[in-house]
């Protein structure tokens, strides 16, 4: 897969941001983000799916976003294009040559 990323094609500027806890004053904690980088990424819609719930129909879009590699991502972090938020699920190299990085991302709905 390595030959067929083509670098012309991230071409979506996204904020990498990272959870952050803030004390609320009462002991416990309020959970922001913090922007980590700006980057160039491209973002392919995946899969939809749609659950009856509480009356409502809740949809859940997933996406594969692919980035330059990084080796800061963690668990919780997320990607955001101006409102559209992406809580990063998984990643991964999806070569095993250390040039990229594959995310497996659903979009949060606000």
């Amino acid at each position: 897969m390595g030959a067929l990323i083509d670098p012309g094609r991230l071409k979506a500027r996204l904020v990498l941001e990272r959870p952050e806890e803030t004390p609320d004053g009462q002991g416990g904690v309020t959970v922001g983000f913090a922007t980590v980088a700006t980057l160039w990424a491209s973002i392919e819609p995946v899969a939809m799916r749609a659950e009856e719930a509480a009356g409502t129909l809740p949809v859940t879009v997933t996406h594969r976003i692919r980035l330059r590699r990084r080796d800061d991502l963690a668990g919780g972090m997320r990607l955001r294009k101006g409102a559209r938020r992406f809580a990063i699920r998984a990643f991964r190299d999806p070569d095993e040559t250390g040039r990229y990085t594959l995310c497996d991302c659903e979009e949060i709905k606000p």
